[in-house]
């Protein structure tokens, strides 16, 4: 008997393209201390000797204040994803669910049709753009080290979103691509 994913690769004439999670998490890092270094060595030359706009103390409270705003910021994170592929999608915001991959506590937005590799790959990096690059390059701009640690954070939790993207560079640009319900990947569908 043929299994569910044979049945729904046929339905779609799509070809099947994931990434490993496991080596996802080491792709973060090695994103996370690139853009560190990309960022932080011209922060501190520029700022070494200058007053940043703003220092952090500490303390407890402030730990929770900044704990509540990276859950706020991943929130934000795949409602982005959400706001672009309803742009691109045929069906707008009809087409678009959000939950939680609760076995690995990480949060997603899902496409359920198929749209443009470019639509696609706009909605995959926008939060790495508007919540870690945008952020990373204005917190180097006015010397704030908390808004540029925030950047980089953002910029490595994109990391699948990068690999991702990376991947669609490969394929025609005439193709097709749908998000998978509930792995980390797509389908490819080439049209006829």
């Amino acid at each position: 008997m043929e299994n569910n994913e044979n049945r729904e690769n046929k339905e779609n004439k799509g070809r099947k393209v994931a990434i490993d999670i496991v080596k996802a998490n080491v792709f973060a890092f090695v994103i996370m201390v690139a853009s560190a270094i990309v960022f932080l060595v011209p922060f501190f030359l520029i700022w070494k000797d200058k007053k940043p706009l703003f220092s952090h103390d500490g303390g407890f409270g402030s730990i929770i204040w900044v704990f509540g705003l990276v859950l706020a910021g991943i929130v934000v994170h795949e409602l982005i994803h959400g706001l672009t592929w309803a742009h691109f999608a045929r069906n707008g915001w009809k087409s678009i669910s959000f939950g939680v991959m609760w076995k690995m506590l990480t949060p997603y937005c899902h496409c359920n049709e198929p749209m443009r590799i470019y639509g696609y790959m706009a909605g995959a990096m926008m939060p790495c753009i508007v919540l870690g690059i945008i952020p990373a390059v204005v917190a180097l701009c006015i010397g704030n080290l908390p808004l540029l640690v925030w950047g980089i954070f953002f910029i490595s939790a994109a990391a699948g979103d990068i690999w991702m993207t990376w991947l669609l560079t490969k394929e025609k640009p005439d193709s097709l691509v749908l998000d998978h319900p509930t792995e980390a990947g797509f389908y490819i569908i080439d049209e006829e």
